[in-house]
Order: C-alpha cells, then sequence, then structure tokens
C-alpha cells in the first residue's frame, strides 16, 4: 500500500478528489429525493442479476440481462425530471456550503403548525401544508416560491389569506423549516372521493399517494381540519389529536 502511495502522480491524486468530489455532490443531490429510493431498486436489481449469475438461475438471469443491456435509457427515462434539477442545481447552488441553518424544535414546529391550523379553520380560510418525511418533494417545489424560514403560527396564517399573492398551491415544510409556498401538487384520481372535497383536499391525497409526505388540510367551505396520510384522510381532527398525530408522523 505505502509503495504504491509512493507511485500515485499528482494527477492521479486530482482524478481521485475529483471524481470524489463529484460522487458527494450527486449524493447530497438526490438524497432525500425519489431518485434516492429508485437507485436503491436497481441496486437490488443489480445483486439479484449477480446472484442469479452466480447461482445459475438461467431465465432470471436472462430476463435481468436483457433489462439491464438498455439500463442507459431506462435511467434516463425514469430519472428525465431529476437530472433536469440535479443540472439546474449545479448550475446555480455553490460548490460547497459552509453556512449553517438553525434548526427548530420538533415540538415547536408542530405546536405553531397546530395553532396555525385551528385558527384558519375557525376563520373558514382555506390552506394545506405538507410535511416532508423520507420521499423528497423538490420536484413539486419548482414552480413554487422558495423560502427558507422558521415556522411560526403567524406565518402560515399571513401565507393563506385570501388577499396573500401566494396563498394558492401548498406550503411544504422540510427538516423543521418552511422551505416552499404556493407549491403545486398532483391531485389524486381516485374515483371514489368526496364530491365536497375540492382542490386542496385532492392534492393532499395526490402527493401522499405518491410520497410519504404528511398533508394538513384545512376546508374553507366547512372550517374543519383534515389528516392525509398515504392517500388515507382523518376529517374532523381537533388540535388535540392534530398534535398527537403529527408527534407520531412527522420525526425532524
Amino acid at each position: 500500500m505505502i509503495e504504491l502511495l509512493h507511485q500515485l502522480r499528482p494527477q492521479d491524486a486530482l482524478d481521485i478528489g475529483i471524481i470524489t468530489f463529484l460522487v458527494y455532490r450527486a449524493l447530497q443531490i438526490v438524497r432525500g429525493s425519489r431518485a434516492m429510493q429508485m437507485i436503491i431498486g436497481l441496486a437490488v436489481i443489480l445483486v439479484a442479476y449477480v446472484s442469479s449469475r452466480t447461482l445459475g438461475l438461467f431465465t432470471l438471469s436472462w430476463i435481468l440481462d436483457n433489462f439491464l443491456s438498455s439500463i442507459i435509457l431506462v435511467i434516463i427515462v425514469i430519472f428525465q425530471s431529476d437530472i433536469r434539477r440535479a443540472l439546474t442545481q449545479v448550475g446555480t447552488a455553490p460548490l460547497f456550503s459552509t453556512l449553517e441553518r438553525s434548526v427548530q424544535r420538533r415540538e415547536d414546529v408542530i405546536e405553531e403548525v397546530a395553532q396555525a391550523a385551528m385558527a384558519l379553520a375557525a376563520k373558514r380560510v382555506g390552506a394545506l401544508v405538507v410535511f416532508q418525511r423520507d420521499v423528497g418533494l423538490s420536484e413539486f417545489m419548482e414552480i413554487g416560491t422558495r423560502l427558507d424560514a422558521w415556522v411560526s403560527r403567524e406565518l402560515l396564517e399571513s401565507v393563506f389569506l385570501p388577499h396573500s399573492p401566494i396563498h394558492d398551491g401548498a406550503l411544504v415544510i422540510q427538516k423543521g423549516r418552511v422551505t416552499a409556498v404556493r407549491c403545486l401538487l398532483p391531485l389524486s384520481t381516485n374515483p371514489h372521493l368526496r364530491k365536497t372535497w375540492g382542490t386542496r383536499h385532492r392534492a393532499a391525497l395526490g402527493v401522499t399517494e405518491e410520497t410519504d409526505a404528511v398533508a394538513i388540510v384545512v376546508s374553507e367551505q366547512e372550517g374543519t381540519v383534515a389528516l392525509v396520510m398515504g392517500g388515507n384522510v382523518t376529517e374532523n381532527i381537533d388540535g388535540v389529536r392534530l398534535r398527537s398525530a403529527l408527534r407520531e408522523l412527522v420525526k425532524s
């Protein structure tokens, strides 16, 4: 090993350093996003392919071999939006980030959101708040308005007031901070939804069907709060139950 290190040229060290940095940046970009989940899935397929070759499972090996032979095309098709977003981040984000953001306590975040939801419901002001969990929501925030703010009742209420220019769409909370507002979420295509549910409920269902996010919907027609998780809606939830549920579901 020592002899190998002595044989390394400066160009080799530079080459290794650049590759290491690029891999690190790539992992930073996809970490916590749906792309990361897909990469894990592709890794499982690759392990299955190697295992099938080793164990002599010829049919499985043939199927996976044909799939992996066009893996570059598959990656481009599956990750086209993530590739576009990654290139955008490379072009706009600084290479190194040295500033540490202050972190708000999870309990404080939950309390502020619960108070805001109940206050908005009492005023019959519609709202849609989404908590990101493990699966990233960056693709839904691309056409929204980016923020980087502490979660507070005052902020949430001001965002969703009818005269606010950013009251339409969803407010997204990532890692205890408000990171985007006016976000457009995918609408649920479930044909069995209640006819009285509007766009906010359908958007909350849509994003929780596609990701593991948790959504809170305030209905302006009924003045009630609903919690949405995994495509399931818990209606008419009060402040105590909302706080309890968020403590169980939101970990950061």
